[in-house]
């Protein structure tokens, strides 16, 4: 079995701190499984596709999408206010600070990045925010939509060089970048966020045994309050784990509906 972290190693520092916090949640939980690297662009929907994976980060949307669904076994809790001590994100919409954009109105007629279309955070979320605005006006709202642009990371590098006007950013991502690459991230503001919805979770291949799903979710929990673990939550500022059900992702689904309802299939 493997496990990976991918989607919040946003750089080798948080990446050295997922691996060593994934190795301390095998090695507690007593299972036969391996940290991998799994470096983009490499495509994560093939990663979602194993059937070895015990303790793999996910999007939301192609969770609620899956058949089978695979087993949830934690989520982070983000240290940020907003989070409230749940585990949920959201995305803010990033200009550069230097940008006369103010307001998710004022992208429009503009280029808006995107990362890929099967992301809940770089995609659908903003679908749903956006398909009201949309409809009201005719269908399209931007001059370019720029992308696949496949990370957080070329989303802010796209902002920053020019490339598109405006673009979506992981809440937990963007955090993580304001810890650890403060400079990197210091030129952009937010003008927007969408709504919170659950952050991606880790997860299990459906055809893992039950026991060991059981044993690795009691080892994210307890990873939660491990001394040995308090600089890594720190550099990943997180203040734990908890276990949604899989069917907490099924409003993602919803409202991917409800902006395909109101003729906006995809961002345009």
């Amino acid at each position: 079995m493997i496990a990976n972290a991918r989607m919040y190693s946003v750089n080798a520092e948080t990446a050295a701190a997922w691996h060593a916090l994934l190795e301390w949640v095998i090695a507690r939980a007593g299972v036969a499984a391996t940290v991998i690297d799994y470096p983009a662009p490499q495509p994560l929907t093939a990663l979602w596709a194993r059937d070895d994976l015990a303790g793999a980060f996910m999007c939301g949307h192609p969770l609620s999408q899956a058949t089978p669904r695979p087993i949830v076994l934690a989520a982070p809790i983000p240290a940020m206010p907003r989070c409230a001590g749940a585990p949920v994100y959201w995305t803010d919409i990033v200009v550069r600070a230097d940008s006369a954009i103010t307001t998710i109105e004022d992208t429009f007629g503009k280029r808006f990045g995107y990362t890929t279309p099967d992301s809940q955070s770089g995609y659908q979320a903003l679908r749903y925010l956006l398909a009201p605005y949309a409809k009201a006006r005719g269908g399209r709202l931007f001059s370019a939509t720029v992308g696949p642009l496949v990370t957080p990371r070329r989303v802010i590098e796209a902002v920053l060089a020019g490339d598109c006007d405006a673009g979506p950013v992981d809440s937990y991502a963007l955090e993580l970048f304001r810890s650890t690459e403060p400079d990197f991230v210091s030129p952009l503001r937010v003008i927007a966020s969408t709504a919170i919805t659950p952050i991606p979770a880790l997860i299990a291949s459906s055809t893992i045994d039950s026991e060991s799903c059981e044993r690795l979710a009691d080892a994210f929990r307890n990873a939660g309050d491990a001394d040995e673990l308090a600089d890594a939550r720190g550099k990943l500022r997180l203040t734990g784990f908890a276990r949604p059900a899989a069917a907490d992702y099924d409003v993602l689904r919803l409202r991917a509906r409800e902006a395909d309802q109101l003729g906006y299939s995809q961002l345009a």
